[in-house]
């Protein structure tokens, strides 16, 4: 089925806002796009300035019952781990369900057509699995798909609680026992989704804490085996930094470097504390860097070396990680934000670099290459955005990228298309009431 849009505005390639654009849209895949051009008869007219679909390249749905729980008194990034354990621990299939589809639900109001989920939570209450070991995976599948997103699946290794720790409490549902039994359930999960287009299997190490060195092969062999993507947490936190380095006298990074992680299909999370030598690891072998700074700031992990990190071959990337708040113009913006308040500088970022960091670059680290630009024969994804808000009134065509990305939020996106599919109209998404949903999900999921 053909459908036309016509936006009031849009933002193309090589990345400048123009006016008046004519996108036909086939089935899931952009098929012609007219600048310039009156709105054609039987059009659906788009107003404000229409973006590809953003791309969220990091994600822990369930998290989300975490927000404002965790925002009392003090503590550090341990102590907000110790209340994500307890979420976790008390997660069934059922609770996950209901509570991944509302948050993805709130992640399509804000614009996002595709997300990759770093899932962990793969067994039952004492680490004994499921009758059906990827359960937990499949419902996060289901979710996405209820919701209207494109999913990519970053299947996580977690082993170890610590660099020599076994896991305890809650962790126990991560682990698989190896490395080798983690491939083979991750390696029937992939079977499933075989052929399907709107779900890819990736893989995780999930940081240099939780997978010894010498089992990181199995999964990045697994990743290659199935050409897809690789992430892995690193640096968050000063303290994994010391204590990779007095357990194997290198970094987070120079571990992974020289285990083989790295890489232009990979993506190092937060990458916040990094010397010269990690900044150049990183850059020469094109890993993508995927920042998150509403939870780096939430958490108080740091502000990452981001324009360093570009600068030096990584691609920049947005996630929203612990769901402290799902708004990827707030992240995009934050990255140039809190650089100028770590060097004191302003204009580190353009506007378009950071759309691009939100929707090309975010969807080529999900093995998703042929997303995120209004071009034909790419997905369908287009994410209208109000220029008449109190928060972007006022924005013309030379300033359109600038008011979204500096001043929009993810309440100003009204009209969401993923994939061909009307996900979001007017501001209401087809689920319905999706702060009903994520109230009742979240309720459940803490009881």
């Amino acid at each position: 089925m053909r459908v036309t849009y016509w936006c009031e505005m849009a933002w193309l390639p090589p990345g400048e806002v123009v006016e008046n654009v004519a996108v036909i849209v086939d089935g899931v895949r952009v098929a012609e796009v007219h600048p310039g051009v009156p709105a054609p008869p039987g059009a659906v007219r788009l107003a404000g300035l229409t973006l590809p679909g953003l791309a969220n390249a990091h994600s822990h749905a369930f998290h989300r019952a975490l927000r404002g729980h965790t925002q009392t008194g003090r503590g550090s990034f341990w102590t907000w781990r110790e209340q994500m354990y307890g979420v976790a621990g008390r997660l069934d299939p059922d609770t996950y369900l209901a509570l991944a589809r509302a948050v993805y639900a709130e992640m399509a109001l804000a614009g996002i057509t595709c997300v990759a989920e770093f899932h962990y939570l793969h067994h039952g209450p004492g680490g004994v699995p499921y009758d059906d070991p990827n359960v937990m995976g499949h419902v996060l599948v289901r979710a996405a798909r209820e919701a209207g997103l494109r999913i990519v699946l970053l299947d996580t290794c977690y082993l170890t609680g610590g660099i020599g720790d076994a896991l305890t409490g809650p962790q126990v549902r991560f682990g698989d026992g190896d490395a080798d039994g983690w491939a083979s359930r991750a390696e029937e999960l992939a079977l499933s989704y075989e052929g399907a287009e709107d779900v890819e299997i990736g893989a995780a190490v999930h940081s240099v804490r939780a997978v010894p060195p010498e089992q990181m092969h199995v999964v990045v062999d697994f990743a290659h085996r199935h050409s897809g993507p690789l992430h892995v947490h690193v640096s968050e936190q000063r303290a994994e930094n010391e204590a990779c380095v007095e357990a194997y006298s290198a970094t987070p990074v120079q571990v992974l470097h020289e285990h083989g992680v790295l890489g232009p299909r990979s993506t190092a999370v937060h990458a916040t504390h990094l010397s010269d030598v990690d900044v150049a690891l990183l850059g020469g072998s094109s890993t993508h860097v995927c920042m998150c700074p509403t939870t780096e700031r939430d958490l108080a992990d740091g502000i990452g070396p981001a324009r360093r990190l570009l600068d030096a071959g990584s691609p920049i990337t947005l996630g929203s990680d612990s769901q402290a708040v799902i708004d990827l113009f707030e992240e995009a913006r934050a990255v140039e934000l809190d650089e100028r308040l770590a060097s004191r500088e302003r204009g580190h970022w353009r506007a378009a670099d950071l759309l691009n960091a939100a929707t090309a670059a975010g969807h080529a680290s999900m093995g998703y290459p042929d997303a995120g630009s209004l071009v034909p024969g790419a997905w369908a994804d287009l994410v209208s955005v109000r220029l008449d808000s109190v928060r972007t009134a006022g924005a013309t065509r030379l300033t359109a990228a600038e008011s979204v990305v500096f001043a929009a939020t993810a309440a100003d996106v009204h009209s969401v298309v993923s994939g061909g599919r009307v996900i979001v109209e007017d501001g209401l998404h087809t689920l319905g009431d999706v702060g009903a949903l994520l109230r009742d999900a979240v309720a459940r999921a803490r009881d």
